[in-house]
């Protein structure tokens, strides 16, 4: 957390934003005891790159910040950290929103959906089918 904000410190930016996503305890209806992440992470590192140019033009901002975790988690611990610095509080908020939504969707991460009943699922590669959201 240290680490991302003081990437995003500029004084040309009068806003930050930030988005956190932590592992929660239940997904689909089912009582979740944690998660687990794997990724191609030089594609990953390469998209992350990507989307940060793509947010940096499309909404003016100075300084983005993108970091995913892999392996084990346990539930509260903290999974991705998406971080915006802007000139102006709405372009920070809207890029910051922006870039998580594109992380998830383009970025070769994958997770497992660890439930209490011991079962457990891959969302994507790579031990299985993908699983609906």
């Amino acid at each position: 957390m240290e680490e991302a904000l003081a990437a995003l410190a500029d004084p040309a930016c009068g806003g930050q934003a930030l988005f956190l996503g932590v592992v929660r305890n239940e997904f689909q209806g089912r009582e979740s005891v944690g998660l687990e992440y794997d990724a191609h992470v030089l594609l990953a590192e390469r998209e992350f790159r990507r989307i940060g140019d793509e947010i940096r033009l499309e909404f003016g901002v100075r300084h983005v910040v993108m970091v995913h975790r892999t392996g084990r988690l346990a539930l509260g611990e903290a999974s991705v950290l998406v971080g915006v610095a802007a000139p102006h509080r709405h372009a920070a908020l809207d890029a910051c929103e922006a870039a998580i939504d594109r992380l998830k969707g383009r970025a070769p991460i994958f997770k497992r959906e660890l439930w209490a009943d011991g079962d457990s699922a891959w969302h994507g590669e790579p031990g299985g089918p993908p699983v609906a959201p």
